[in-house]
């Protein structure tokens, strides 16, 4: 069995943010704040003489339920670090659901394969090459930067070194409930709908993680993305005083404390979640 690096990173959900898009990658990003969770992407990578990518999405006991071919922004980090390798994605969040997965499996796939080839990065050079991949592939702005580390998160300028505030007081469980994929490509590519994410920008970081969800929903509410079936979904919470708001960018909502769930319940498969205790990292090597 040939040597398998293996990476986790963890998901993020975008309750609000500020794109700001420069020629240099590295200056490109988004300020905001949102929820670094504890569910994400675990990589597997071996050599191979063909590059390839897998993603496997997976259900209850890990069953396999949904598989895709293919993604280009890890088999450009592939092209970019110079190597060659088959690489194996694995999540249980909806993909292209505002979960922050597309930096996920970038970050664990730059780790492990870092790992696998003997390349010398830092975890700050990992991501960056993580950073870079996101923002040519326009799949998400801030994701990679929280994702250096955990808690819910406000990150006060764009790109990697930005001041980040990091927090683990979140006050209960983070519940969500995905109507249907919502592609970050159709968004982040529109500048009309960059200068609509600029004007609906609430400014400043949260107080609290009360306050998170009340920023994240003036946000929501003043985008104008909210779909009829989100609506749905939202009025059932604010009817059970639960704090919530659209995930970002998704076609679904996320919601506060232990209510949360049942209430979510009736409008599709719910996950519940946590606050990641760290960013994404090495699990180690098999084989």
């Amino acid at each position: 069995m040939p040597p398998t690096a293996i990476a986790f990173s963890p998901g993020h959900i975008s309750g609000y943010f500020l794109p700001v898009i420069d020629k240099d990658p590295q200056k490109s990003g988004s300020s905001g704040a949102g929820i670094v969770i504890d569910d994400g992407v675990t990589v597997y990578a071996s050599r191979a003489r063909t590059p390839e990518v897998t993603i496997h999405r997976l259900g209850p006991g890990d069953q396999v339920r949904e598989m895709i071919p293919d993604s280009p922004p890890v088999r450009s980090l592939m092209e970019t670090l110079g190597v060659s390798a088959s690489v194996l994605t694995r999540c249980h969040l909806p993909i292209g659901a505002g979960f922050g997965l597309s930096a996920a499996a970038l970050l664990a796939s730059a780790t492990a394969l870092d790992e696998l080839f003997s390349l010398g990065l830092t975890p700050r050079e990992c991501a960056a090459y993580a950073h870079r991949e996101e923002i040519a592939h326009r799949t998400g702005l801030g994701d990679v930067a929280a994702c250096q580390g955990g808690g819910w998160e406000c990150r006060m300028r764009p790109g990697l070194d930005a001041g980040i505030r990091r927090r683990f007081d979140m006050p209960g469980p983070v519940a969500t409930v995905t109507c249907s994929p919502l592609p970050s490509p159709g968004i982040l590519g529109s500048p009309v709908m960059m200068a609509r994410v600029r004007e609906a920008f609430p400014g400043g970081c949260p107080d609290d993680a009360i306050d998170l969800f009340r920023r994240s929903r003036i946000f929501a509410e003043r985008l104008g993305l909210i779909t009829p079936d989100v609506r749905r979904i939202l009025i059932a919470c604010d009817a059970a005083g639960i704090p919530a708001s659209m995930t970002m960018l998704g076609n679904g909502v996320f919601a506060l404390g232990r209510g949360a769930a049942g209430v979510l319940a009736p409008f599709g498969e719910v996950h519940i979640l946590g606050v990641a205790a760290e960013g994404f990292h090495l699990q180690g090597v098999i084989g």
